[in-house]
């Protein structure tokens, strides 16, 4: 038996567990940065997180004498009234017809373009290039809808008349079923992709100019350079916004698309914005619309919170 060296220290062979920070000690390590931010914490305690007492709207029936709490409880009743009637899958498709195509297709579109702006060398061609892309996006919705209008004309449009001298006849682009759609969302694709550019742009800002450098001594092409060293930096800003757009993918731009209805293009474009205004404002019927609206809010978390999941679990960024 080998005898215990007094002088022999005992090895913890436990692993070493690092104490969590408490919210008190992170409070006082970063309070600068807490005031800083405490002002935007108290705008949206007020308006976004005390108006959500009036969910109780979409399971009572609201009477204007009695208040918010004073009507009838109805439960789901108002749920159920919407998922039954024949405007249900109508709504749904064209709401997510028209989502599903503004984000398949202008979500990639600011990403194309900071991609080729930034492969500009030209400082001055640049930042005029840049200037005319933003400039749209500053053009008032009323504004747009009127351009597109003047534009759009089959009579004294400039593109009707285009379209009447290749031959395509009087095409009516905003009163169609079929062009309603494609209309939307390029003009969306249009007035907003420049300014969305600009935090891909800021991305790629931060790329180390040696990869450059030394990509050049490669001999890389500037696909080559795009596809191994900008796309990579700009992943994890992709899927950040990505994430937050999947969190809209119900919300269609209320304005526009009121804006841009008429008779004609009605089947296609009545989304669910346009009708829980239809029925709550114009209607009156404010528990109705509100259970519609709720229905939506929660769509909309549901697929934040998948795609959030699926970020967490396919690589390190995500938003929570």
């Amino acid at each position: 038996m080998v005898p215990k060296n007094p002088y022999e220290h005992p090895v913890n062979l436990r692993p070493y567990k690092r104490k969590k920070p408490t919210v008190l000690n992170t409070f006082k390590r970063d309070y600068q940065l807490w005031m800083m931010i405490f002002p935007a914490i108290v705008v949206i305690f007020i308006f976004n997180y005390i108006p959500m007492y009036g969910i109780q709207l979409a399971f009572r029936d609201y009477n204007f004498a009695k208040g918010l709490t004073g009507g009838e409880w109805r439960g789901l009743f108002y749920f159920k009234q919407f998922f039954e009637s024949y405007q249900f899958a109508d709504l749904m498709k064209n709401t997510v017809v028209i989502s599903l195509s503004t984000v398949v297709l202008s979500f990639p579109a600011p990403i194309i373009l900071a991609l080729l702006i930034n492969q500009l060398r030209w400082k001055r061609a640049k930042k005029t290039l840049q200037t005319t892309v933003y400039l749209p996006h500053f053009i008032s919705i009323v504004v747009m809808v009127g351009l597109l209008n003047v534009l759009l004309s089959p009579n004294s449009g400039v593109i009707g008349h285009l379209l009447q001298s290749i031959g395509l006849g009087d095409v009516n682009l905003l009163g169609s079923t079929s062009t309603f759609v494609p209309v939307y969302v390029l003009s969306e694709i249009w007035q907003h992709c420049g300014w969305n550019s600009i935090i891909y742009l800021a991305a790629l800002s931060t790329v180390d100019p040696q990869l450059y450098d030394a990509a050049k001594i490669d001999g890389a092409s500037r696909w080559q350079t795009i596809r191994n060293i900008e796309i990579p930096a700009l992943i994890p800003t992709i899927i950040i916004l990505f994430v937050l757009s999947m969190g809209s993918v119900l919300s269609t731009g209320f304005e526009k698309i009121f804006l841009m209805q008429n008779s004609l293009n009605l089947p296609v474009s009545e989304v669910i914005a346009t009708y829980v205004y239809k029925i709550g404002i114009v209607s009156n019927q404010f528990s109705y619309s509100a259970a519609i609206g709720l229905f939506n809010t929660l769509i909309n978390f549901f697929f934040l919170y998948t795609m959030n999941l699926i970020a967490r679990k396919t690589s390190e960024t995500s938003l929570w």
